[in-house]
């Protein structure tokens, strides 16, 4: 991930405020408003870098608005921020990369958000083992998505294809594939 790709992700997602930059309630701000901001601390962007920034991440962690007016991450917030996004059925089974490390607590308490506000999933192993190895040693657990989701527990689909819901206890969890 580029440095300016980072940079935006703390912004975005965590510290709006390191650059004087308020988010509405959904996340979103005024691309216009960002550029100016991000001038004024001496991490300049034009409008054309920060769309080739933002169509070229691999994990499309930023989305425009529509028209192209505002931008916000899809999802990994730890600002309170509502994503707007409707509960959705989620596949049957979903996919958590993690380090080896952290399995006795996982498989002890379940998977919890940590920092963020839910819990991500992705919907195939290979994501799953790349989001491991920033990590550690990376393992893959599956997550019965349908299962929980018969259950009530409730999963949203960001605007990136990452699963969220709020928790998954371990009963859900079991080992999918070792990176």
């Amino acid at each position: 991930m580029s440095r300016e790709s980072k940079f935006l992700s703390l912004v975005l997602r965590h510290k709006p405020e390191e650059i004087g930059l308020q988010l509405d309630k959904h996340g979103w701000c005024r691309v216009d408003e960002l550029l100016r901001k991000l001038k004024k601390a001496n991490r300049k962007l034009s409008r054309d870098e920060l769309v080739q920034l933002v169509e070229s991440s691999d994990k499309k962690r930023f989305t425009f608005s529509e028209d192209g007016s505002r931008i916000r991450a899809a999802q990994g917030h730890s600002v309170d921020v509502d994503l707007g996004l409707e509960p959705r059925r989620p596949p049957d089974e979903l996919y958590h990369g993690t380090a080896s490390a952290n399995l006795d607590a996982i498989f002890s308490d379940g998977l919890n958000p940590g920092r963020r506000r839910q819990v991500h999933l992705s919907t195939d192993p290979e994501t799953a083992v790349r989001v491991g190895q920033r990590h550690g040693k990376p393992v893959v657990l599956r997550v019965e998505a349908k299962r929980m989701f018969g259950n009530g527990f409730e999963f949203f689909c960001a605007d990136n294809g990452v699963w969220l819901t709020d928790k998954v206890p371990a009963s859900y969890l079991g080992f999918g594939q070792t990176g």
